[in-house]
């Protein structure tokens, strides 16, 4: 739940320019959104959280935030910005239309909506408002090789993009998780939780404009005391360009590895594949962020941890100052999760004697 990378300064506006007011940190993802806002030139001004402790952490962190006495400070303070968030998934979505209602911009960890209720409030906010909702999708983001695979792709090296195959093991670390991480009503369901950084990826990828969900299914396979929580899910997508996607999501990393997840994505076009090995190499080097293409004239090891950067977030604080739409399309934010919540709500449920269902 601290999955916070850290990169190089590179700021893309004037210092005082951008102040970014924190609202929410259940979540450990709201320091890796505030550490690549901070790269980027934002100033991390006000924090708000009910939890004093969290809240204390975060300006050890962070030393230039103020805390603010309640959420409606944050929300009213006529110099912020932008609104980073991490609260529980569920409250996330409410939180963003009451931020751009304010007359802010809204930046919130993945998933951002539990439910499609919440998601069309946003698009209805969004359009009255003109403001933007960004989520922090990190597994692409925040990944220096999925930002050079980007790269790679559009430079034609593995030609037309056919499909993308997506592995997102996570570490369970039950004693370290909080009451609501297990109860779906407040996580959205694994294909939620997890998919959408898969479908993201596969979308940008692919350079779709719209999918649909072919089929879907979830699992409690080995956390029945958990009656409520999937530890298994995986979806199959088709892309009106015809482009293809398979991903599977888990809670199942073994205690052995030395990262949380071992993150993959192959991606195969008509001249050429590529592998990313996001965290690790496992039993070689520890050390992520690896590229391995396969083209027309060779193979390819590119290892890129430190090389690329993480340019989303500059992008993001530039849209936010030029009313620009570079850093992510706010269709394609949105399609994302969209469909995530699709595959989720047809998910067919695996029955296994071995294992309680709901």
């Amino acid at each position: 739940m601290r999955y916070a990378p850290v990169g190089r300064a590179q700021p893309v506006c004037k210092r005082g320019e951008f102040r970014v007011g924190a609202i929410g940190l259940d979540h450990g993802h709201i320091y890796g959104m505030c550490n690549g806002l901070r790269e980027a030139g934002a100033e991390i001004s006000l924090v708000y959280d009910p939890d004093p402790a969290r809240v204390e952490e975060f300006c050890r962190t962070y030393p230039g935030a103020k805390t603010a006495r309640c959420e409606e400070e944050v929300l009213e303070a006529p110099d912020i910005n932008l609104i980073a968030s991490a609260p529980i998934p569920c409250f996330r979505g409410p939180l963003g239309v009451k931020a751009m209602a304010h007359g802010k911009d809204y930046f919130t960890d993945k998933p951002p909506f539990t439910t499609r209720a919440q998601l069309e409030e946003a698009r209805k906010m969004v359009k009255m408002t003109g403001r933007k909702f960004a989520v922090y999708y990190a597994e692409r983001l925040h990944s220096e090789a999925a930002e050079h695979a980007g790269d790679l792709i559009k430079s034609g090296a593995i030609g037309r993009v056919l499909q993308v195959l997506g592995l997102g093991p996570h570490r369970v670390n039950a004693p370290s998780r909080p009451a609501w991480f297990w109860e779906k009503d407040k996580y959205g369901g694994i294909l939620v939780d997890l998919g959408c950084h898969q479908i993201e990826q596969f979308l940008f990828y692919a350079g779709a404009r719209q999918a649909r969900v072919l089929h879907s299914k979830v699992a409690n396979y080995n956390h029945t005391d958990h009656p409520f929580f999937e530890d298994y899910g995986d979806a199959t997508l088709i892309a009106d360009n015809g482009a293809t996607q398979y991903f599977r999501v888990d809670w199942f990393t073994p205690d052995g590895l030395r990262a949380w997840g071992d993150g993959r994505t192959f991606i195969l076009g008509t001249d050429g594949y590529i592998e990313l090995r996001k965290y690790l190499d496992i039993g070689r080097e520890f050390e992520g962020d690896h590229v391995y293409l396969v083209d027309r004239t060779g193979e390819h090891h590119l290892a890129v941890h430190g090389k690329v950067g993480f340019p989303y977030f500059g992008r993001l604080i530039r849209d936010c100052l030029d009313r620009t739409e570079n850093a992510m399309p706010q269709s394609h934010t949105f399609l994302a999760i969209e469909l995530a919540l699709d595959a989720q709500a047809r998910a067919e449920p695996i029955v296994d004697n071995s294992c309680r269902q709901r």
